[in-house]
């Protein structure tokens, strides 16, 4: 598939205009030049042609920020990905040095480059972009991106330049993986480790990451989309817009996930906020891996991993049958455990137990271990057969699913993980009326 590259200097409007190609708010847009420091992926379709879509962080030079070195990287590295540039100006300010200097950038690429002139919202400034022809890059297209004027015109031209590409059959559903955690515990070190590369930005500081960054992996055998998402924080931490958005867009990346690796900090031990994270994979009934990161940096004695696993296994009951892989990113120990964990779970969680082996292995487990009696009521289970959902659910047919207690339906998924693998992925136990 065909990749196209937004760039341009910040606050220009290129996640607006990202946005309305993608046809759905996936990066983040505010008032606050810088919002977007990785690229953002997406995919669209114009005239039977599809194509995908990076978006970058605003490219400049000389500023404040602490993050501008990585965002320039990130912008470079976009534009040797893509096959075509869209780059963004604004008509409101006209042709600036930071303008200047992408587009030296851009003459040296090689690549297609079309200019989009953005908020182009009235008759009277059409004639204010002819000034962008002075760039160098061809005659500019005129849009507002906020309200889709001129898009289309600027899609035509996007499928005039972009390189012929064979047909393909549609891609196939992979599996999506979210690394998840509170901030700053090394979630995109840990995905630039799997990536090897500096796909995603990482700095000391807490917060980097603003958006859900979703990459396909693979390598090693494996094939997986790999989402790097913004650091949860409470909600009492999360006061600014911008890390609000970031915190639902962490969150929709563990709906949409099938597996999350959740990442924890050793040298700050389990903590609430991990616990609440904890809470939103299993309510969501997503398969988990916990990572304790920056092991390295703990002092040890004989029984300290035993010790440590054990309290994290005691805070997430009751739902314990979960790998646990202590790493050091940093010196890339124990990675290759984390994915080898990650695609078994997603094994797990996809397992399907014909319904014949069910009743075989578990009906004489119940017999010998009955439901307890309530009220002289005795309860007779017949029948079991896995449900078809994307999580391990299982109804179990009886004459009197009400008297059935939530200790024995824990006693009948106990049962399962021992005769199945689910060992990751949680289960749901549903009881019938037969």
């Amino acid at each position: 598939m065909s990749i196209v590259a937004i760039v341009g200097r910040p606050n220009v409007g290129k996640s607006t205009l990202f946005n309305r190609l993608v046809g759905k708010r996936q990066a983040i847009v505010d008032q606050t030049a810088g919002v977007t420091r990785d690229r953002h992926y997406g995919k669209t379709d114009w005239n039977g042609r599809e194509f995908s879509i990076i978006d970058t962080g605003g490219y400049a030079e000389n500023s404040d920020d602490v993050f501008e070195e990585q965002i320039r990287r990130q912008v470079h590295l976009a534009i040797e990905e893509a096959d075509a540039v869209i780059f963004v100006v604004d008509v409101q300010t006209g042709i600036t040095d930071y303008d200047q200097g992408i587009a030296r950038i851009l003459r040296k690429s090689d690549k297609p480059v079309i200019v989009a002139v953005n908020k182009v919202d009235h008759g009277g400034r059409i004639f204010d972009s002819y000034e962008f022809n002075a760039l160098g890059l061809g005659e500019p297209v005129s849009i507002a991106a906020v309200n889709g004027s001129g898009t289309g015109d600027l899609l035509d031209k996007v499928l005039e330049v972009l390189p012929d590409m064979p047909q393909t059959d549609q891609e196939r559903e992979i599996p999506h993986i979210a690394v998840v955690g509170r901030p700053n515990v090394g979630k995109s070190s840990l995905t630039n480790a799997f990536l090897g590369e500096e796909r995603n930005i990482v700095t000391p500081v807490a917060g980097t990451t603003r958006d859900a960054i979703a990459t396909r992996y693979n390598k090693f055998g494996y094939e997986f989309m790999l989402v790097d998402t913004a650091g949860l924080r409470k909600k009492t931490k999360t006061r600014e817009d911008l890390e609000f958005y970031s915190s639902m867009r962490a969150i929709r990346a563990i709906e949409f996930s099938d597996v999350c690796i959740l990442m924890l900090d050793a040298t700050l031990g389990v903590e609430a906020q991990d616990m609440s994270i904890f809470q939103l994979i299993l309510r969501n009934k997503k398969g988990c891996v916990i990572v304790v990161n920056k092991w390295d940096l703990v002092e040890k004695e004989t029984n300290t991993l035993r010790e440590y696993e054990k309290n994290i296994r005691a805070r997430i009951a009751p739902f314990t049958d979960v790998p646990v892989i202590f790493t050091s990113v940093i010196k890339k120990q124990r990675i290759l455990n984390v994915l080898e964990a990650a695609a078994k779970v997603f094994g797990n969680r996809t397992r399907r137990i014909p319904t014949s082996r069910l009743n075989e292995v578990l009906l004489p487990q119940i017999e010998a271990y009955p439901p307890p009696a309530i009220k002289g009521k005795f309860v007779k289970i017949k029948y079991i057969t896995q449900l078809p959902t994307p999580c391990p659910s299982f109804a179990f047919f009886c004459n009197l699913p009400q008297y059935i207690r939530e200790d024995y339906k824990r006693f009948l998924e106990n049962k399962l993980r021992a005769h199945f693998d689910f060992h990751g992925t949680p289960v749901q136990i549903y009881m019938r009326q037969k």
